[in-house]
């Protein structure tokens, strides 16, 4: 095991983003934030806070269930079914700048799983996507807008992200999916 961020590098990475974030987006008007389940939610809620006070307004903030929009979605032969958890978006996505969030960018596919579910909730004027961690070895032509650290990790590795809300310690860590 790897440690690729401590707590305050992460604090730091969400700083970087969220200035990336605003120098690019300026005072949009209608953005709204919506965040991947599970680690994608929490990284749009802090997010959205500093957006708010930067802005000085309440911005929408969201969260996104993909996992019946996944392609890679496999039901064991045990007939035991997927979790599904829900979406919570309590506004319109119609015409609004969204910006989407989530932890690790790999090969896309969690990225198209929710490109599809938004599309299914209204039409956006925009999409941009943030993440915290971008680990290369896409298998889809997708990209993030906003990066907080590019990872070179090999194919037998995981990233993994902690993050106090759910784990208890805010924490990156790169490690062999041998050790899982």
């Amino acid at each position: 095991m790897k440690i690729l961020l401590n707590a305050d590098q992460i604090n730091a990475t969400i700083e970087k983003m969220f200035r990336d974030i605003v120098a690019d987006i300026g005072s949009e008007s209608e953005l709204a934030v919506i965040g991947i389940r599970s680690r994608g939610e929490i990284l749009a809620k802090r997010l959205t806070r500093k957006l708010e006070t930067h802005f000085g307004r309440e911005i929408p903030c969201g969260t996104l269930d993909i996992t019946l929009y996944r392609d890679d979605l496999q039901i064991p032969r045990s007939g035991s079914q997927p979790t599904v958890r829900s979406t919570e978006i309590e506004f319109d996505v119609d015409n609004k700048f969204i910006l989407l969030v989530d932890d690790v960018l790999h090969t896309g596919r969690s990225v198209r799983a929710a490109m599809d579910a938004l599309t299914d909730l209204g039409r956006p004027r925009a999409v941009r996507l943030a993440v915290l961690i971008d680990r290369g070895q896409r298998e889809l032509p997708i990209r993030a807008d906003y990066v907080g650290l590019r990872v070179e990790a090999g194919a037998t590795e995981m990233i993994k992200v902690y993050l106090v809300e759910e784990d208890g310690i805010d924490q990156v860590i790169v490690e062999p999916m041998d050790d899982l």
